[in-house]
């Protein structure tokens, strides 16, 4: 049975990155430099580092903050429901959204932390729906609720917004999410579910255990 514990890491993990990434850009502030020419520069070879530091890169104040919101929560919800695969999820996720918007990108650079944003909402969203889990399904529900509209920025609707690195960050969560579908947590299969001949000899499912046996331990 999947369980869901709080500890100081699951807060202490989307805490920091978010506080880096105004450390970064306080930095540029305070000594008066840019860092844009390290963000991502489509097919350019030099431009490849921006997928590493692209993310860690903001154009202005409000950029950084409306990356921010979402970004703790998305982080949050990852390590607290998925945190078995949520650094696995999170670094490659990041490398996968980076070279896809370096390959399908405009020739600018792509800054900002809104790929990473874009990858973790699909991956959450979806991973809920492909586990068939109620608490999952839940949490993917209330996401589409507060930010079901982000789905339009992956749309060149905007100018001079990196729609291609939205993009690659929704397809790159909609991938992960289809592949790490049984990593994690997963929702109690019940035994009219499982087919003939599928549970092994020794194989202890609460739900096959007899009540009145001295074996018995129920669920808390």
């Amino acid at each position: 049975m999947s369980t869901f514990k709080f500890s100081p890491m699951i807060l202490a993990v989307p805490l920091y990155f978010v506080l880096f990434l105004w450390i970064v850009y306080w930095f540029e502030l305070k000594f008066g430099v840019s860092f844009n020419k390290y963000g991502i520069l489509p097919r350019d070879f030099m431009g490849l580092r921006g997928i590493v530091f692209g993310p860690f890169i903001h154009k202005d104040v409000n950029h950084l903050y409306n990356n921010s919101v979402p970004l703790f929560l998305f982080m949050l919800s990852l390590w607290f429901f998925y945190r078995d695969v949520a650094l696995k999820i999170f670094i490659y996720g990041m490398i996968c959204l980076g070279f896809l918007t370096w390959l399908i990108g405009r020739k600018s650079y792509h800054i900002g932390a809104s790929g990473v944003v874009y990858m973790l909402f699909s991956f959450i969203f979806f991973s809920g729906i492909f586990r068939k889990y109620y608490r999952l399904i839940a949490v993917s529900l209330a996401i589409i609720f507060l930010y079901g509209s982000m789905v339009w920025y992956i749309l060149p609707i905007e100018e001079n917004v990196s729609w291609e690195g939205h993009l690659s960050g929704f397809l790159v969560g909609l991938v992960f999410a289809w592949i790490f579908r049984n990593e994690g947590p997963q929702r109690n299969q019940f035994s009219w579910e499982i087919e003939e001949g599928e549970v092994e000899e020794g194989d202890e499912r609460y739900w096959e255990i007899d009540p009145s046996s001295e074996n018995f331990t129920p669920n808390k």
